[in-house]
């Protein structure tokens, strides 16, 4: 039996007392069959934890991080796909892990800037997996495009393992580690002066985003990765007084784009990740917008 088999039995039994209440002719769906319950569940899953990492992305200036390691993890489903694997996601893991291991350790040597080897590996790797493909995978198929622009119903119960090992492991070092992430991300000068290992910190939180980048790979898509791990947490900073509030909205904006998106994507009959991102790119938009209205109310008022 799947490890994650006793969680969708044990949420999908609130979801279907949801379910009445849901709007539309096929969200409801959602909340009543298991495969969309497993979708649903992992989707919450990987946007509670893109939430926490994503506000530390954008404070240690690597938001094309989730980016470039999304399409590290393109090439690996590749290649999985191409041997026959029965789980891709776990060679997106293992490829994504060691490029971002790769990349840390050329930032730390000073070899090359962090954009410029993210680029490299960007690149290098998503051209990889998509001549795999070519020449031994039958091209680019519509399971394919699941994994390029996410598709909630590929979710299998292997694949909701991996997603909910990521998360458990992710948050529970996170809770661990959070004041010497939170130290190193303001001051790596101070921190290494008060004894921080800041080199293993910055390691492990390379690699750490890298597994959630993978994890978020089926929900969201390789192409569009940054839309949850990145644009709430941009958002939430527009609006945000404080570092727990700026955690507390990022987490309100990125479940809301997931609800929103999967409802429109469902009753339009379009692609989830694609909805998912454009939701989380409007809502950024309509912030934005409010604060420039507001600021230039409060200047008006105070000439």
């Amino acid at each position: 039996m799947a490890i994650s088999e006793p969680l969708v039995e044990f949420l999908g039994f609130f979801l279907e007392l949801l379910a009445p209440a849901m709007p539309g002719d096929t969200f409801p769906a959602f909340f009543e069959m298991e495969m969309f319950q497993r979708a649903l569940i992992a989707a919450f899953l990987v946007t509670i934890v893109a939430g926490f990492y994503g506000s530390f992305l954008l404070m240690r200036n690597l938001a094309l991080m989730g980016d470039g390691l999304a399409h590290v993890s393109f090439g690996g489903v590749a290649i999985g796909i191409v041997l026959g694997a029965a789980a891709p996601l776990w060679y997106a893991l293992v490829f994504s892990i060691i490029a971002a291991i790769m990349i840390h350790e050329l930032q730390e040597r000073d070899l090359l800037t962090g954009d410029a080897s993210i680029a490299i590996f960007l690149t290098g790797m998503l051209a990889l997996g998509l001549v795999v493909l070519r020449i031994w995978g039958g091209g680019v198929t519509a399971d394919i495009e699941g994994y390029l622009f996410g598709n909630l119903l590929l979710i299998d119960y292997n694949d909701l393992d991996l997603i909910l090992i990521v998360c458990v492991l992710s948050l529970g070092s996170l809770f661990v580690l959070h004041d010497a992430l939170l130290a190193t991300t303001i001051d790596a000068v101070a921190a290494r002066v008060q004894g921080l290992p800041v080199r293993w910190i910055g390691l492990w939180f390379s690699v750490t985003i890298a597994a959630i980048v993978v994890s978020m790979v089926q929900v969201i898509g390789t192409l569009l990765v940054t839309a949850l791990l990145v644009t709430p947490a941009a958002t939430a900073q527009l609006i945000g007084k404080s570092y727990r509030s700026c955690i507390i909205w990022t987490q309100i904006f990125g479940l809301s784009s997931v609800i929103l998106g999967i409802y429109f994507s469902s009753e339009l009959e379009t692609g989830s990740g694609s909805m998912i991102a454009l939701v989380s790119a409007i809502i950024f938009a309509f912030v934005l917008i409010g604060r420039s209205i507001y600021n230039q109310s409060m200047n008006n008022l105070n000439p």
